[in-house]
């Protein structure tokens, strides 16, 4: 059964490359050829699909979105474990509409990342979905980051990032005020958005389009329809067997896997690879208090140091008004915990026995342990905060409340033998392909 489901990411991927090029993992029956999808799916039952997307967050509701769009002869359903949309990875994150800078030239990231910016602020004005084009401010605030900081902006132009711009002290002040730095990468198209707005308008076009998305529907197990009396499931339609934890059961010609914090075990589930795994990392977000957020006009980022996995404690901007402070990246002990103290010891058990925790942890020992001292201690991150806004106190902080600590850091960071593929939250590569961003 696993290898026949495996089959068709090779024979019946390349056999079909038109409709799934843009999404790469799709799985779906082998019969021992390559045989077409069938049209006029509409007239299927609500339990039998041409394809199936697993995941309601805003990776699957695009994928979702954009096949329907393209093929509405099919009928395309969307499942999701919760009773709501978008409340995973989708729902805990800063919002931020990055411009690409960060990404190696002519890498397929890039490319996404500038056009995907593009296609978002386009889609948000179509739509009616707010979103501020505030801008950022990468800054140096010490002589040797000023190299680092010039070398990014040389990738920026690179990757077509438009606007960009070398600015000095005088010009940060006319940007951030209360912004301290020696040189600054002014990039005018980076935004802020609520993406789960973004989801669930995604969600409203796929259904006014005609698909349908079921929610309370947790996939426990996918596998091959049985065979028929005569030893044959050449004459069955939807040969693909989906079921919940209910014992609940949908029946599809096709699945894509959008599932997030669980891609690794439901790719496993469809008889593709469970590698890379996932290891879940929390970010944790200080927020500034309403009567001092008029320090911070913009978002605010450090100059990323390639030799760490993270972009550094930066100042963003909320929709609602609101500035976040951080995140902090601490292992967490639960993929969907989003709290310090949630624990799993299904998860615990599959980061030490099957993850690259060790060589991860090898590697960046001494990052890994002043993000811990960080998270414990209020005044280190507040010490850091002041390099580039002085007039931050302690007094002036608020602990982000529990039920809003953040998945930032706890997006899927890979990990292979010969790679670790430090993932950075970049909607519009997610939004575009469902693939992962690194800073490298």
């Amino acid at each position: 059964m696993v290898p026949s489901l495996r089959y068709l990411v090779g024979a019946r991927g390349r056999a079909h490359g038109a409709l799934f090029g843009g999404f790469p993992g799709a799985c779906g029956p082998a019969s021992g050829r390559p045989r077409p999808l069938c049209g006029g799916g509409r007239s299927a039952s609500t339990s039998s699909f041409d394809i199936v997307i697993v995941g309601g967050g805003i990776v699957g509701l695009a994928s979702a979105r954009a096949l329907i769009l393209r093929h509405p002869s099919l009928s395309i359903g969307v499942l999701e474990k919760e009773k709501d949309l978008a409340i995973h990875q989708t729902g805990h994150n800063s919002g931020v509409v990055h411009s690409g800078i960060y990404y190696k030239p002519e890498s397929l990231k890039a490319k996404l990342c500038v056009q995907g910016a593009a296609l978002l602020y386009e889609y948000c004005q179509q739509k009616g979905i707010s979103y501020k084009q505030c801008g950022k401010l990468i800054v140096a605030v010490e002589q040797e980051e000023i190299p680092r900081l010039k070398a990014l902006y040389e990738r920026g132009l690179q990757n077509g990032v438009q606007g960009l711009r070398l600015i000095q002290q005088e010009d940060i002040k006319k940007k951030e005020p209360y912004c301290r730095g020696l040189m600054a990468i002014d990039c005018p198209h980076t935004g802020i958005v609520d993406y789960r707005q973004v989801a669930l308008s995604f969600a409203q076009d796929f259904q006014e389009a005609g698909g349908s998305v079921l929610t309370n529907f947790e996939v426990k197990d996918i596998e091959m329809a049985k065979e028929g009396p005569s030893g044959s499931i050449d004459g069955m339609k939807y040969l693909i067997v989906i079921k919940n934890t209910k014992g609940e059961e949908i029946r599809c010609q096709y699945v894509v896997t959008c599932a997030g914090l669980y891609s690794d075990r439901i790719s496993e589930l469809s008889g593709c690879t469970s590698d890379p795994r996932i290891v879940p990392f929390r970010g944790d977000y200080l927020l500034l208090k309403p009567e001092k957020c008029y320090l911070v006009k913009g978002n605010i980022y450090p100059v990323p140091d390639s030799r760490f996995p993270f972009l550094g404690v930066h100042f963003t901007p909320r929709m609602d008004g609101s500035i976040w402070l951080g995140p902090n990246a601490v292992l967490a002990f639960k993929r969907e915990g989003y709290r310090p103290f949630d624990f799993s010891a299904t998860d615990v058990m599959d980061i030490i026995v099957n993850s690259g925790l060790i060589k991860l942890a090898y590697q960046n020992f001494s990052y890994g342990v002043t993000e811990m001292y960080k998270a414990c201690f209020l005044g280190a991150t507040v010490k850091y905060l002041q390099k580039f806004i002085p007039e931050i106190t302690i007094s002036d902080i608020l602990r982000q409340v529990a039920v809003r600590g953040l998945s930032l850091w706890q997006q899927p960071m890979k990990m292979s033998d010969n790679n670790i593929d430090y993932f950075l939250w970049h909607c519009f590569t997610l939004l575009l392909t469902g693939s992962t961003c690194s800073f490298k």
